[in-house]
């Protein structure tokens, strides 16, 4: 008789674990954008697996581009440019895309497609979103001082992100009513201003692998530094 309770209460157990793997599967299924496993669609709301997969785009560039053509962004892929260890290879110019509006200026940049795509969805679902919250508009256009930038890092032999274009800077947001709100001016100005620069600096970490700021040193007192480095065990930097 115990053996047959112990076998009876052995079998509920699985199956009460089967149907928790099931439910979860289920709802992964329905929430792609929080499924490891799943393709990242830039039509997807972002979730817990968005910054993952933007990564992986630095290493698998046809993914990336197949995601900007399934989402009907316009973009355009440069020809590779530079040797050795400043080879830029996924050059992407970010022409328009309907969700994400506000440029980035001066025209031209082409950093590599996994840091566009996530400029993409930092803007539709951080800038914008925080420029509204904290300084009542709408993000016009976004300033930046370069992409592609054959250099080691800043007191290192290492090479930039720079290197190969897998990095970007920037340095304001530009409303639609005229007003500019730039780091170096704005980082610590007690209104608004300050507290938009901080949220979208804090929202960038769910989209990039390194996000440097103000906050991390004088070198970047003007700008963020976004990139998709790839790191051993994939782990990240943001301050």
């Amino acid at each position: 008789m115990r053996r047959r309770r112990r076998g009876f209460a052995g079998l509920i157990i699985l199956l009460l674990i089967a149907a928790t793997l099931f439910a979860i599967y289920d709802w992964l299924q329905k929430h792609p954008q929080h499924n490891p496993f799943a393709p990242l669609s830039l039509s997807h709301p972002s979730g817990w697996a968005t910054q993952k997969k933007l990564s992986a785009f630095a290493d698998n560039p046809d993914s990336c581009f197949a995601a900007l053509d399934q989402a009907g962004v316009e973009h355009r892929r440069l020809p590779d440019i530079g040797t050795g260890s400043c080879v830029a290879d996924q050059r992407t110019e970010i022409a328009r895309w309907s969700r994400a509006p506000a440029p980035i200026r001066p025209a031209g940049v082409a950093p590599s497609c996994a840091v566009g795509a996530a400029l993409l969805l930092w803007q539709r679902d951080v800038v914008q979103p925080m420029a509204q919250l904290h300084l009542g508009g709408k993000v016009s256009s976004i300033e930046h001082l370069g992409s592609y930038n054959c250099r080691s890092i800043r007191g290192s032999d290492r090479p930039s992100e720079h290197s190969t274009g897998n990095a970007i800077d920037i340095s304001a947001f530009v409303l639609s009513d005229g007003r500019r709100v730039s780091l170096l001016e704005r980082w610590n100005a007690p209104d608004g201003r300050s507290a938009f620069l901080h949220a979208v600096r804090s929202g960038a970490c769910g989209y990039f692998n390194t996000v440097l700021s103000p906050d991390y040193n004088a070198a970047h007192s003007d700008h963020f530094h976004l990139d998709q480095a790839q790191r051993p065990g994939g782990w990240g930097l943001c301050r």
